[in-house]
């Protein structure tokens, strides 16, 4: 079987990561224990997923020309991703995020973009060859919203699945939503995409509804360890997420898309690609770190 061709285009960052008994209050200074760095952002987190659970994937990103930088492209490279469209802005740093976590795992984050914030549809040009012959295209809103909607209006002319994980949470213009094959929004970013607040599966079908609307045929809403729930056209599934003990949530929603997107790629339907991104998301959150507690195709039990 040939392997379809995936492309994600979004952010490479290095993640600073302490660990806390609790998360700080506005204000507040609270005593960390542990402290790593670790390779992150949503885009590369993305890409590793899809390359460690089989995929062919390419990585079109921008780094700084600055250590970070390069570590990252030489980690990629290691993992089997293609490296040859992540640019180097000769001004700008490579982008970092401060992550804190607590004993439940649960964490927050604050991101200083650096190049990640000047990758522009001009580089994307410079990839349209790549981007024109892919069989799906992923991406995230850690690079800038035209970059996003300019690949997005590329791809979909060009009968290529655009899959958008609108994560951090932004408004997207009815245009992108056209564009688009599926939308993977978590519970926050459903709610703000439809203005429906998410706590149960009944809300977030009426959610799932009101984003379908906007011309986006397959909706998939994660639920955190509930599982996700499916919009596929007219029909709703629900995919429960095994049990499992959460050490550090950091990339779940980043393996679940990647995961998601391989399954896709390799014909599966999408019951069963959400399938396969629950599992892959459930064990990364057993596991500390973010590109570390990605798991491998090996590890997936269908």
């Amino acid at each position: 079987m040939e392997t379809k061709k995936i492309v994600v285009i979004g952010s490479c960052n290095t993640d600073m990561v302490v660990k806390t008994n609790r998360l700080p209050i506005p204000g507040e200074t609270v005593l960390g224990g542990a402290f790593m760095i670790n390779p992150g952002g949503k885009g590369a987190n993305q890409a590793v997923a899809i390359a460690r659970l089989g995929g062919n994937v390419t990585f079109i990103s921008k780094t700084g020309n600055d250590l970070f930088g390069k570590q990252s492209i030489e980690r990629y490279k290691e993992e089997r991703i293609n490296t040859d469209f992540i640019f180097s802005d000769k001004d700008l740093p490579s982008g970092v995020a401060l992550i804190t976590v607590d004993t439940h795992g649960e964490n927050c984050i604050v991101v200083a973009s650096g190049a990640n914030g000047s990758l522009s549809p001009k580089d994307i040009e410079k990839a349209r060859n790549v981007i024109e012959n892919a069989d799906i295209l992923l991406m995230q809103l850690e690079v800038p919203m035209d970059t996003v909607e300019y690949a997005a209006k590329l791809a979909h002319e060009k009968g290529i699945k655009v899959v958008l994980n609108p994560a951090p949470a932004a408004f997207l213009s009815n245009e992108l939503l056209k564009c688009l094959y599926a939308i993977i929004p978590n519970k926050t970013e459903a709610e703000m995409l439809s203005g429906i607040k998410v706590s149960d599966l009944e809300t977030a079908k009426q959610a799932a509804d009101i984003i379908a609307a906007k011309g986006v045929d397959k909706v998939v809403i994660t639920l955190g360890s509930k599982g996700a729930l499916i919009k596929d056209g007219d029909v709703y599934s629900f995919i429960p997420a095994d049990k499992v003990e959460a050490v550090d949530t950091t990339a779940a929603g980043d393996t679940f898309c990647g995961a998601f997107c391989v399954g896709i790629s390799e014909g599966l339907s999408i019951e069963d690609a959400v399938r396969m991104a629950t599992k892959a998301a459930g064990i990364t959150v057993t596991r500390e770190g973010a590109q570390a507690a990605i798991p491998y195709r090996k590890e997936i039990q269908l």
